[in-house]
């Protein structure tokens, strides 16, 4: 590992597309953790999953279970396009035991405190880690930033909202507030980056057990988006490009804007309010708004990562 990779929690719910996000981050960063929140799944689905993906990647990083539901609302779940497990299209292996703790909030806050500017990453629901921010508002100080997959222009779980922010707004509204670094990859970054059929072969054509089970994935994960969407080619793949957006920033264009998460809207609720207006009374931006990505390069980020735990 050099020394120039950033250090980052992977805050997750996997999920296929988080799957992604924590092989490009075993391969391109210091992975300090693993963290789980429900979302795509119930949290013991998730937490499987994450140890499953941990375990056949080799990496030595700990596994903390969290949040099992949103700060004040129902838990929401996504099998419709993730299917009951979270990670439905492979013969998964067992996972090789229980999380190392059930304590995710603990973990991100003394980790963060142990290790100064280290980046969070969260690719789900954001309820980890807006109960660490709300119960150690010293991290502000202490991390480089949070990278996370979530919210744009357009939803996906209503017309408005996208499904991790529409998960737990609350959550969402502590992350977007909390006054540090904070880079946004929201659907319409993602959208550009989809796992279409000679991307799947891409993987399937790589040696080993790794690349076998994600082609699988892969082929589920496209299927419920094709299935679902008038005209979409394949899965977006949302998840890596929040751990992309520290490793590969070359990929992407970004913009500086002013975005403010709907807590309360009868339509609107979780959606990113992305301010675009020409007018001096915008407040200053407080993200690093992702709108363009270099799919093609992006992939094979993917592919070089999975083709090197693949054996």
């Amino acid at each position: 590992m050099s020394s120039d990779q950033p250090s980052i929690i992977l805050d997750c719910d996997p999920g296929h597309d988080d799957a992604i996000a924590i092989i490009v981050a075993a391969r391109h960063t210091n992975v300090l953790g693993l963290t789980t929140v429900a979302g795509n799944a119930p949290l013991s689905a998730t937490t499987r999953n994450a140890i499953i993906v941990r375990d056949l990647l080799g990496l030595d990083a700990p596994v903390h279970s969290g949040a099992e539901r949103p700060l004040i609302r129902e838990p929401k779940h996504a099998d419709y396009v993730h299917g009951k497990s979270g990670m439905d299209g492979a013969d998964l292996p067992e996972p090789s035991g229980p999380p190392a703790s059930t304590d995710a909030v603990g973990f991100i806050i003394d980790t963060c405190r142990a290790n100064e500017g280290a980046w969070l990453v969260p690719t789900g629901p954001m309820t980890n880690i807006g109960l660490a921010l709300r119960a150690a508002p010293d991290l502000k100080d202490r991390i480089a930033g949070i990278s996370l997959m979530g919210g744009g222009t357009f939803g996906n779980r209503t017309a408005a909202a996208e499904f991790n922010i529409w998960c737990d707004p609350e959550a969402a509204d502590i992350v977007f507030s909390y006054g540090g670094p904070l880079i946004m990859s929201g659907l319409d970054l993602t959208h550009q980056f989809q796992a279409l059929p000679p991307r799947i072969e891409m993987v399937r054509a790589l040696p080993g057990q790794l690349a076998h089970v994600l082609a699988g994935l892969l082929d589920f994960f496209s299927h419920t988006y094709t299935s679902r969407h008038h005209g979409i080619g394949g899965a977006a793949v949302h998840d890596p490009l929040a751990v992309m957006a520290l490793t590969h920033p070359h990929l992407f264009t970004v913009k500086n804007a002013h975005v403010e998460v709907e807590t309360d809207g009868v339509r609107t609720l979780g959606m990113t309010i992305i301010d675009q207006r020409d007018l001096k009374e915008v407040p200053p931006g407080n993200c690093e708004w992702q709108t363009h990505v270099d799919a093609d390069a992006a992939w094979d980020v993917v592919v070089e990562a999975i083709a090197h735990f693949s054996h």
